[in-house]
């Protein structure tokens, strides 16, 4: 078994499939001339080729959104790709990602997002809009503390007082564990839309 954060992962559904299936998809990607792809794109084909209904990749690929991650070679899909490069011409351009989120935050009205924990993640979300005066609406879920100085534990106000949210923005901080809360968020959400 695998623990990722607070989550078990049976060893079916981690380690030796995620390299069988990274190798195939990658080994396809080649064949087909791919030699370098951001790290969006990889996502995407990840989700039309190794995913299912029950994909966020899926979904996400299916209806052409982009999936960013920030820290995709930190983890079995980074080391995959990398072992794959170290025998392929293959390269993993995630500064083709960079320049696909600087479009979004320059272009967007108005920008909001649902940080869920902290690390990379949330801070690549904030430092990019910080360049258009700020988030519009956030919503952060930790159970980080506040008082170690951490990225995570820190709250909406310490990113206001960068500029990476608005002055003006709506925002919360939800203070629990994401695994229990999400689901309570998503349910409120889908009664409150199927209301509407």
């Amino acid at each position: 078994i695998n623990r990722l954060g607070n989550v078990l992962v049976p060893n079916d559904s981690y380690g030796t499939i995620i390299e069988q299936k990274m190798q195939g998809l990658l080994e396809s990607l080649w064949k087909e001339g791919a030699r370098e792809v951001s790290g969006s794109k990889l996502c995407r084909e990840i989700g039309l080729r190794c995913c299912n209904e029950s994909s966020i990749l899926y979904w996400a690929a299916k209806n052409n959104i982009p999936v960013y991650v920030p820290g995709i070679t930190d983890g079995a899909v980074g080391y995959q790709t990398w072992l794959f490069s170290q025998d392929h011409d293959f390269k993993l351009n995630l500064l083709k990602d960079e320049g696909e989120l600087s479009d979004l935050v320059f272009t967007a009205k108005k920008s909001g997002a649902l940080i869920v924990g902290g690390g990379i993640s949330k801070h690549h979300t904030i430092w990019w809009n910080q360049f258009k005066d700020g988030l519009d609406y956030v919503v952060y879920v930790s159970t980080a503390d506040e008082w170690d100085g951490s990225l995570s534990g820190a709250r909406p106000r310490e990113a206001v007082s960068w500029g990476k949210i608005s002055e003006k923005a709506k925002r919360v901080m939800i203070e629990g564990d994401a695994s229990l809360i999400l689901p309570v968020m998503v349910s409120t959400l889908v009664n409150r839309l199927g209301k509407a």
